[in-house]
């Protein structure tokens, strides 16, 4: 190919010919493909993981330069600008990054798997540690009406949905509804993350829907694997008894007390390790990150639930706001949500299964139309119902314009893929699947078993990049109608620039914290020490005297 080009101006030397980087670029771009730019005799044929490197980092970087402008004038966030930019690089567009080309073994779903396990972990640490000292304490209730009624009501109507759209059998139906009912933490933290739309929103919705997302990632598991042990368990005694003692008491129960316990540990350790000067400021960012893979670790050998113990950790670390304080200036959940969150929605963006959208033999009602519609009413009915039904109920709940907030903002990601990817491992033989394609093929007729294995995965990944889209644009909806919901008088001169808390909602001193005097290292209302008590009292004795100088001077003066 390179032969074939006819240069205005090529620079000849030896057995060489240079040609202008502009063609270089123009024939790459054209051919769609990283391999042909790599046949220059000059170049080192690189691999598609190196071009992978270069898009990546070139995204995340121009992002990084305009971060300000697009979270705060535009209204977007990280998530579906990455998944756009994943889908234009992947396999089904330019084809400049193709995961199925990184020489993946048949356990690359394993891989993507271990990959959303730490990340997702990562976030559930960050948010335990990120929310308000003491919080479980005060808003006890209104968490678990969100883990408890609310959650198990999406699980049931996202189930119905599946079995009459795609007309699959209730455990198949029950299995997705288990993947989809949990709040995803990634997502929500990326879009709820400190911008001038969060500013807006008051601080105990946000508090109430990070503490959610980070629970219910790990709560899921008894919902998913309910169905998964009816499926593999005949006997519906074994079935009850892998569920309640393996699922319930010892992943969730137990883990969740594990993380407890590991995060007071920590907490102590370093404080000792501060107060004595023998840890130094750069330190913190690696404690924060080792203690959350620490938790993925001890959570993975002990078969309990990694999310649960690290959010557990998280709460537990920093259950009195001390890191926080501590660490108030430098950016964790900034880091994490530009390097680890992004980089994950650009790979889910290329490795989104388009073939799978159409129907196929063992699942004829999954097409593109049944797919839209899916997600359509799942996105309607599977959350905004219930929770303006239970609003009177949820202390942190003031007005139905915040039910209506919380009710939507209830996005699905990161941890479905892994649920999904979870509850397929779990069904499929072992060594046997691998992602995107069809190794495994079951014999007809076709058991639940089989059309849960294939139906899983396509309806959770396209609900999935729905969902990042929706309420990653939410923010723009949101802030251009209330541009114009205003007078024109009363509306910024540019739009959607509003800084005014959102209408309808309750926006109390404290930026909306229910009790600001205990509501976090931000929000910190510290009680006074006997030295400001002292120096506050001098003020005022001295500011006393003064103003009695004044009378005298002034009577004298008549």
């Amino acid at each position: 190919m390179w032969d074939q080009l006819s240069p205005t101006a090529p620079y000849v030397t030896g057995e060489y010919t240079f040609f202008p980087i502009w063609e270089c670029l123009t024939i790459f771009l054209l051919r769609y493909s990283p391999e042909t730019f790599c046949k220059c005799p000059l170049l080192t044929p690189p691999s598609s993981r190196h071009v992978a490197y270069l898009t990546l980092s070139l995204f995340l970087i121009i992002y990084a330069l305009f971060s300000q402008y697009i979270r705060n004038h535009l209204h977007l966030s990280e998530p579906p600008l990455a998944v756009l930019y994943g889908i234009l690089l992947g396999p089904s567009v330019l084809r400049i990054i193709v995961p199925q080309h990184w020489g993946f073994k048949d356990e690359d779903d394993e891989i993507v798997q271990e990959i959303t396990r730490v990340i997702v972990a990562i976030q559930c640490f960050a948010v335990g540690i990120e929310l308000p000292k003491h919080y479980f304490k005060r808003h006890w209730n209104s968490v678990l009406w969100f883990l408890g009624p609310i959650m198990a009501f999406s699980w049931a109507v996202t189930a119905l949905f599946a079995a009459l759209i795609f007309k699959t059998s209730i455990p198949t139906a029950l299995i997705i509804g288990a993947c989809l009912s949990p709040t995803d933490p990634v997502l929500a933290a990326s879009v709820l993350a400190k911008s001038r739309f969060s500013e807006r929103v008051p601080s105990r919705l946000k508090n109430l829907l990070s503490a959610e997302s980070a629970c219910n990632d790990g709560v899921s598991f008894p919902f998913l694997f309910i169905r998964i042990v009816a499926l593999k368990y005949t006997n519906g005694g074994e079935a009850f008894k892998e569920w309640f003692l393996i699922t319930v008491l010892w992943q969730c129960v137990v883990g969740l007390s594990i993380g407890l316990v590991i995060g007071n540990c920590a907490n102590k350790m370093f404080r000792f390790s501060d107060t004595n000067h023998a840890i130094s400021k750069p330190s913190f960012v690696v404690f924060y990150l080792l203690l959350a893979l620490l938790c993925v670790g001890v959570g993975s050998i002990l078969g309990s639930d990694d999310f649960l113990v690290a959010f557990g950790a998280g709460v537990g670390f920093g259950h009195d706001g001390w890191f926080s304080k501590k660490t108030h200036e430098l950016p964790f959940p900034t880091i994490i949500d530009m390097m680890l969150n992004s980089s994950l929605f650009i790979f889910f963006g290329a490795l989104i299964p388009w073939k799978k959208f159409v129907p196929r033999d063992i699942t004829p009602y999954c097409g593109p139309r049944q797919l839209i519609l899916f997600l359509i009413l799942v996105l309607l009915f599977r959350r905004i119902p219930i929770v303006l039904a239970l609003k009177r109920f949820i202390p942190d709940l003031r007005t139905y314009r915040e039910a209506l907030f919380c009710g939507h903002f209830g996005p699905m990601g990161v941890g479905a893929l892994f649920l999904a990817m979870e509850a397929r491992s779990e069904l499929e033989p072992p060594g046997t699947f691998r992602y995107g394609d069809q190794r495994h093929k079951p014999a007809t007729p076709f058991s639940d078993r089989d059309e849960a294995i294939h139906l899983v995965c396509p309806v959770i990944c396209f609900v999935v990049m729905g969902s990042t889209f929706v309420h990653g644009l939410s923010t723009v909806a949101i802030s251009v109608g209330g541009h114009y919901s205003r007078k024109k008088g009363e509306r910024a001169p540019l739009l959607g620039q509003e800084t005014e808390g959102l209408e309808a909602m309750d926006h109390e001193e404290g930026n909306g914290d229910s009790e600001p005097d205990v509501s976090g290292s931000e929000t910190e209302v510290r009680p006074p020490s006997p030295k400001d008590t002292k120096k506050k009292k001098k003020a005022q004795g001295l500011e006393g005297s003064s103003s009695q100088d004044e009378r005298r001077n002034g009577l004298a003066g008549s």
